[in-house]
């Protein structure tokens, strides 16, 4: 463009200066000026002008007067330029229009793209997706929705939602002007079938141009309540059987100590055919056949073992928060891998979590609070240390003995967690310290399969359960622990 601009100011100029009339032909500048707005700068566009009105004036017809030709070439001057600037501006206007063109396009293009991206994200997801107007109207409600509570597909939209989630239809009415809020509730729900089911819901307010809304996440959580009540029964089952057992201990040493009276008192004939002495006879005979009841403990079935690095991650996410209140710093000390252990994940983690908050009121008191959790791996054994920088303990003899005075609550808590350990090869025993105390779980490492089977030919199984897990009550209960 810019190369025939000069070549038709060339061919102009030779036209101009051959050929004689009376008529200047220098408006035929304004050609190639238009031409050279497209191609150059502003300043660019000057010269030319600049250049184009100089020819004009020299090869016009009319004579040189200071007066008449400055007036005129400044006017001509100012048409070449106004010429190539308006087309400069043109060209100017016209690619920053394309290129927002451009960008509309892409951007569409991107938001078409997260449109399709979120679309199938909302339809794909495992949880059920809301969306409500301030009256609690349903505008969108994912497949998932629909299966959750058991609507036919496309039915949800323009249902209330208060007919499936009545809770979630009296969270407060929102509107432009109140504040927006982002929580989560667990409520009960009720399915189309009429059938009820629990429900957690994450939820948050937005405004759009057509007035306020709401986006709700809702999960079917009655399975969680039901394995969590399941696992609360399990554990409750097994702190009464240790109870019991204990109970029954103590009824066996006062049976046995009311059998050597009874049997002293027996030697006396005239005494012995009393009948008050024979009832009294009855009744311990009685006692000592309830008390000699067998209570079994067996270990749950761990054939692949705990991992205990994950278990005291999760006891971390527990345990943290509550004794950062406290002001206790919580510190770990342990290795990159452990080998994995006999036990079961939810006691183990109920024992440490007994070990920690006896920790935590030993160190009430104290002006240095600090709770350690160390482990380390000692043969076929794995060693986990809960350490803290209290009290200390006044009688450790009495550690572990049921029923103590001045214990909190039965007295039950150091008895039945090494109970429970011992139920899967496991025990639980205090290391003195000069500050605090320490108590030391000590857990069976997982055998190979190897090692498993070379076990399973020498050793005899126990009639009713595995022969690799050991834990009977009754032993504990006669050492007095």
């Amino acid at each position: 463009m810019l190369a025939r601009a000069v070549f038709l100011i060339a061919v102009i100029a030779v036209v101009d200066w051959r050929v004689e009339t009376n008529v200047s032909l220098g408006f035929l500048y304004l050609f190639p000026m238009l031409m050279v707005g497209v191609s150059l700068n502003r300043w660019q566009i000057g010269v030319c002008a600049a250049l184009c009105t100089f020819l004009v004036e020299t090869f016009d017809p009319f004579p040189f007067v200071a007066s008449e030709s400055i007036p005129r070439m400044i006017l001509v001057f100012a048409a070449f330029f106004g010429a190539g600037l308006f087309v400069f501006e043109s060209n100017k206007n016209r690619a920053l229009t394309q290129k927002h063109v451009a960008d509309l396009e892409k951007e569409m293009d991107r938001r078409l793209d997260a449109e399709e991206q979120l679309r199938v994200l909302v339809e794909s997801s495992p949880a059920a997706i809301f969306t409500l107007d301030a009256e609690g109207t349903v505008l969108l409600a994912n497949h998932s929705a629909h299966h959750l509570l058991d609507v036919a597909p496309g039915k949800l939209p323009g249902a209330r939602i208060g007919n499936y989630l009545p809770a979630l239809a009296s969270v407060p009415p929102f509107s432009s002007s109140t504040q927006l809020f982002r929580t989560e509730m667990e409520c009960p729900g009720r399915r189309d079938s009429g059938e009820v089911f629990l429900a957690n819901i994450w939820f948050s307010t937005y405004r759009t141009r057509s007035g306020p809304r709401l986006a709700a996440v809702v999960v079917d959580v009655s399975e969680d309540l039901r394995n969590r009540e399941e696992s609360n029964l399990q554990q409750f089952m097994a702190g009464s059987r240790i109870v019991v057992a204990t109970v029954c201990h103590e009824i066996r040493n006062l049976c046995g100590a009311i059998g050597v009276v009874n049997a002293n008192l027996g030697r006396n004939a005239a005494l012995a055919a009393s009948e008050d002495y024979r009832a009294l006879a009855t009744l311990v005979t009685g006692l000592e056949r309830i008390a000699s009841l067998e209570l079994r403990q067996t270990a749950p079935e761990a054939m692949d073992g705990v991992d205990v690095l994950a278990l005291l991650d999760e006891l971390h996410i527990v345990i943290e928060p509550s004794l950062r209140d406290s002001g206790i710093d919580l510190r770990w000390n342990l290795p990159s891998s452990l080998p994995r252990v006999w036990a079961d994940r939810h006691t183990l983690l109920q024992v440490f979590l007994n070990l920690t908050k006896n920790s935590a009121r030993a160190m009430e008191s104290s002006d240095t609070r600090v709770l350690t959790i160390a482990a380390s791996v000692e043969g076929t054994r794995v060693m986990l240390r809960v350490e803290d920088s209290g009290t200390g303990v006044a009688a450790p003899e009495r550690l572990f003995q049921p029923f103590q005075s001045g214990a909190e609550s039965t007295g039950l808590g150091l008895y039945v967690s090494r109970a429970l350990l011992r139920g899967f090869r496991g025990d639980l025993m205090y290391s003195p310290r000069p500050i605090g105390c320490c108590f030391t779980i000590s857990l069976t490492v997982v055998a190979e399969a190897g090692d498993q089977e070379k076990d399973a030919k020498h050793t005899p199984a126990i009639a009713g359960r595995p022969h690799s897990v050991p834990g009977e009550l009754e032993p504990i209960a006669r050492r007095g622990t």
